[in-house]
């Protein structure tokens, strides 16, 4: 397939692409079963050549496209199909129509952009040499969706090389980004339980008050973080939730707080998981309190393979010019569970600005607001890398990148 017939081919379905987008918009599903999200899925595939597979710990759908011109290698390409559990505040005559749940990732138009390269790919069959997994994926807002699938066996035999676009609505229009190696954030969960003993709040002598404990917990591992962190290697911590009394002249027993890890290395994640328990117990103790302290496991850093971040680049920028790509100069924080399919097979994430053509992308929302708003004309982009990529990868690998 030229890669130089991929571009209008993609803009010839982007009808297709905005409708399935906003029909899924408007009906927004969280956590690992997306039903209607499935539905809507097996609708726009059921005429293509593509063979589906589920398996039992999700809605997830793996479909396998065997190219026309006999064996060769294997690249999966994914779009995730999971929403968020907050309101939707854009006024879009396609809003979510669910209470409570809303599609303020773009996981929508990952789903669409996926099915558009499908479609692309599908339409060139005979000339693909090799097999494209098409991986639609609930569960990646934290349910941990893309591990289900793996245990699920539903990616065996693993591919040769994996890809995955993600939207972001605060980047130039059109524009594809990525870097080498960690792309995004581990993603932990920090429970924090300290326990006093209550009592009246006009005589706190007589009680061992959690709530300073608490407090004087938070400040120490702001200093933990800044004095035990290598700064090459960063980490951010944050407590974003406290809870704890009940009124405003009692003395509560217990203060919980619960908040978010994040490190760029398996060396910093593990630093953390075994210091910083031992740290607020030792606090909640020389108080006369007690802490009990849980680190819940997330998603793993987002490590991105140096051949597929240059084979991505060299792809974007001979389908849209060298303005298409940006190399970005720092990890973001934020977690992936895309993280899961790349420990195990070498390939890459990269991002595609969404925001309005012409506007200040840098006032635009960003993913997870309630007024979340993307451009819609990028999927054409987002769809022609998809096809573009999969069709490079099965024809030369990463050999001409090593």
């Amino acid at each position: 397939m030229l890669l130089e017939t991929i571009p209008e081919a993609a803009e010839s379905l982007m009808p297709d692409m905005v409708a399935l987008r906003r029909a899924i918009h408007r009906e927004p599903e969280l956590g690992l079963h997306n039903p209607l999200t499935a539905a809507k899925i097996r609708q726009a595939l059921e005429r293509l050549p593509v063979s589906l597979y589920a398996g039992p710990s999700t809605s997830g759908i793996v479909g396998v496209l065997e190219g026309g011109a006999g064996p060769g290698r294997t690249v999966l390409l994914r779009g995730d199909t999971d929403a968020l559990p907050m309101p939707e505040e854009t006024g879009l005559p396609f809003a979510s129509q669910v209470p409570g749940a809303a599609h303020t990732c773009g996981h929508d138009s990952h789903t669409a952009m996926l099915v558009g390269a499908a479609r692309l790919l599908c339409a060139r069959r005979e000339e693909i040499r090799g097999r494209v997994v098409f991986m639609f994926q609930p569960g990646e807002e934290g349910h941990h969706g893309a591990r289900f699938m793996i245990e699920d066996g539903l990616l065996d035999p693993l591919p040769d090389a994996a890809f995955a676009l993600h939207i972001m609505p605060n980047a130039p229009h059109g524009v594809f980004s990525g870097r080498v190696g960690a792309l995004l954030a581990s993603t932990d969960l920090l429970h924090i339980d300290i326990i006093g003993r209550g009592g009246h709040a006009s005589m706190p002598h007589d009680a061992v008050d959690p709530l300073p404990i608490a407090c004087e917990a938070v400040l120490a591992i702001q200093s933990f973080v800044t004095r035990r962190v290598p700064v090459a290697s960063p980490a951010v911590v944050t407590i974003a939730r406290i809870t704890g009394g009940t009124t405003d002249n009692v003395i509560a027993d217990r203060v919980s707080m619960t908040g978010t890890i994040r490190t760029l290395s398996r060396e910093t994640r593990t630093l953390i998981a075994d210091r910083l328990p031992a740290l607020i117990a030792a606090i909640a103790e020389a108080h006369g309190a007690r802490a009990e302290v849980r680190i819940e496991t997330g998603f793993p850093v987002t490590v991105c393979d140096a051949r597929a971040v240059e084979f991505g680049r060299a792809v974007a920028t001979e389908l849209y010019g060298a303005e298409a790509w940006t190399t970005l100069d720092a990890a973001t924080m934020g977690g992936e569970d895309f993280a899961y399919v790349l420990e195990k097979v070498p390939g890459a994430m990269f991002f595609l600005g969404a925001s309005a053509q012409g506007s200040d992308w840098r006032s635009c929302s960003a993913l997870h607001s309630t007024r979340m708003v993307l451009d819609e004309a990028v999927m054409a982009r987002g769809a022609a890398l998809h096809a573009a990529v999969a069709t490079r990868f099965l024809d030369q690998g990463f050999a001409e990148f090593s």
